[in-house]
């Protein structure tokens, strides 16, 4: 555990702190983003398979899919207090893959055209739902970052040592699936953009989890 109260500018690139670096991804990934999202005009793929048709709009999904920011920043904050070499792999996790997502919404600028008109119910999920798609865009979809960042969180979580009790193990993947699902039955993501973010982020936790060179760990 870090004392950060010793902690100055000064002290950026010693051992200690030079984990914090890692940190700035987060205001580059988001100027980028939002480029991606309002400053480059393009033309669309729409991403749809006929299953989601057959996948009904359902908002008490909203929950979950909320949670994922509380899960991603809880995870970021319980790491950089209690596990740097976790933390390390965690922000790399991140670094990775949501960079190689950025970069195919450059390349195959996608969306989708799921979202309902109308609401069957009426109810505070719903009105919820209705502001949130007002400033949402349904752009820059495939693969789904929510699928990769929740991902990050289970992979993380299962190679941390306070979370690798069988009951922290199995409240981590329900939160996790009920996360991916939550994408699909909000018409935030076609089914379609799940399967690339199952696999990228398959390939970084090889690489930063599971990667072994004559029986040593050589993760990043």
């Amino acid at each position: 555990m870090i004392d950060y109260r010793q902690f100055r500018l000064s002290k950026l690139n010693t051992p200690q702190f030079s984990h914090l670096k890692l940190l700035l991804f987060w205001p580059i990934y988001g100027l980028v983003f939002l480029t991606l999202e309002r400053f480059l005009p393009r033309q669309y793929n729409v991403i749809y398979c006929p299953l989601d048709d057959q996948i009904p709009f359902c908002e008490f999904f909203l929950i979950p899919y909320l949670f994922w920011f509380v899960f991603l920043v809880g995870m970021l904050i319980y790491l950089l207090l209690f596990d740097v070499e976790g933390f390390r792999k965690y922000m790399w996790f991140i670094i990775l893959t949501y960079s190689v997502t950025c970069l195919i919404y450059l390349i195959y600028p996608s969306k989708q055209e799921l979202r309902p008109e109308t609401f069957v119910r009426d109810n505070v999920l719903t009105r919820f739902m209705a502001w949130f798609y007002t400033f949402d865009t349904n752009t820059n979809v495939c693969p789904s970052l929510h699928v990769i960042g929740a991902l990050a969180v289970l992979s993380a979580a299962w190679h941390t040592p306070r979370f690798t009790k069988p009951g922290w193990r199995a409240a981590f993947t329900l939160v996790t699936v009920l996360i991916c699902l939550s994408t699909v039955f909000l018409k935030q993501h076609s089914v379609l953009d799940i399967p690339p973010a199952i696999l990228l982020s398959g390939i970084a936790y090889f690489l930063l989890y599971r990667r072994k060179r004559n029986g040593i760990d050589t993760g990043l």
